[in-house]
């Protein structure tokens, strides 16, 4: 199994929580996304996956991308470790969990929407990090709501075992402390986050644990 990767991406540093949980092993190959102009931008890379993005994971003969399916497979070939619950409402209230940040807040937030920001609409860097942090707090905000208002939030997301939802959240924690955006608001994010940190498998996906880490 190979993973086409970056360090500091939060799409790719969900696969690698969700490998480590399961204990998959696998091969770590970064994409570097701002060398060279962007080495995701390469015909090598494009070969790979058209769409310019990190993560793809290649396994038996077959390119997968898009986190999100990406961890679904995991869940289906790998199903000893399980990262979704066993009942319906369960799988769709962590599904949902995770979604909040896969679809609402990261894409506002990744790479090429903060590059058009700059280069296209013309706003200073100081303008495109108050964009970011908007983002980022709106969507830690609700999540934080969904969290603490259920009965069904354990140790972890949902329950006493961490899922695809703490996957996901784990990455939107480094993305706020990296942006110095503060944590006091969101208690139950805060308090999730730091067991997760405990666990080996979320502490050796860290972006600073990785070989390309800068």
């Amino acid at each position: 199994m190979k993973l086409y990767t970056y360090f500091r991406s939060s799409a790719a540093y969900r696969v690698r929580i969700a490998l480590n949980l399961k204990g998959v092993g696998y091969e770590s190959v970064p994409v570097h996304l701002l060398r060279n102009g962007g080495e995701q931008l390469a015909p090598e890379y494009l070969a790979i996956n058209p769409s310019a993005l990190v993560p793809s994971l290649q396994d038996k003969g077959a390119t997968l991308t898009q986190s999100m399916a990406i961890l679904e497979y995991l869940e289906e070939v790998h199903p000893q470790v399980a990262l979704l619950p066993r009942d319906a409402l369960g799988r769709a209230r962590v599904r949902s969990l995770a979604l909040m940040v896969a679809c609402d807040t990261h894409p506002l937030t990744n790479l090429r929407v903060l590059r058009h920001l700059v280069n296209e609409v013309g706003l200073s860097e100081e303008a495109k990090t108050d964009w970011y942090v908007h983002w980022l707090r709106e969507g830690m905000a609700a999540l934080e709501a969904h969290l603490a208002h259920s009965r069904d939030t354990g140790r972890f997301c949902h329950g006493d075992m961490p899922t695809m939802a703490d996957c996901c959240l784990v990455p939107q924690v480094f993305n706020a402390r990296r942006f110095h955006v503060d944590l006091a608001p969101y208690p139950t994010i805060a308090r999730i986050d730091a067991v997760c940190a405990a666990l080996p498998a979320f502490a050796e996906a860290h972006p600073s644990r990785q070989p390309d880490a800068e």
